[in-house]
């Protein structure tokens, strides 16, 4: 996965989802990872994130991992254990751009801001 952009990863997990079908997958038990921090850049990884509704056009459940990633350490500074602010905004982004499942370190931390992000949205409807 080496350099890949968006479009690359698109069809990455395009062709993952096809080839799992073929295996005999059934398609509701198949959820995508764009892989986050794995093979790409900074800025791979964040275009990632911005364009990551791009990704739901797979209707596959989506999920994603910046939790502590380097290259939220890149853009801030931060050592690996002090990216909890980093990493809870990320997943909050992620969640906002369509995300089904965060897989991250500190569950608390990220739940307590997954229901501020919840409530705001509640208030709207």
């Amino acid at each position: 996965m080496q350099g890949r952009s968006l479009p690359a990863v698109h069809a990455f997990l395009q062709q993952c989802v096809n080839d799992l079908q073929q295996a005999g997958v059934a398609r509701h038990r198949i959820a995508i990872d764009p892989g986050v921090g794995f093979g790409k850049t900074v800025e791979q990884n964040f275009e990632l994130l911005a364009e990551q509704a791009h990704l739901l056009t797979l209707h596959q459940p989506l999920l994603v991992g910046w939790s502590r990633k380097s290259s939220l350490g890149a853009v801030t500074g931060c050592a690996v254990n002090d990216r909890l602010v980093p990493s809870i905004a990320a997943a909050t982004l992620a969640i906002e751009r369509g995300a089904h499942v965060l897989r991250v370190h500190d569950v608390a931390a990220t739940v307590q801001a997954v229901k501020v992000w919840q409530a705001a949205f509640a208030t709207i409807d």
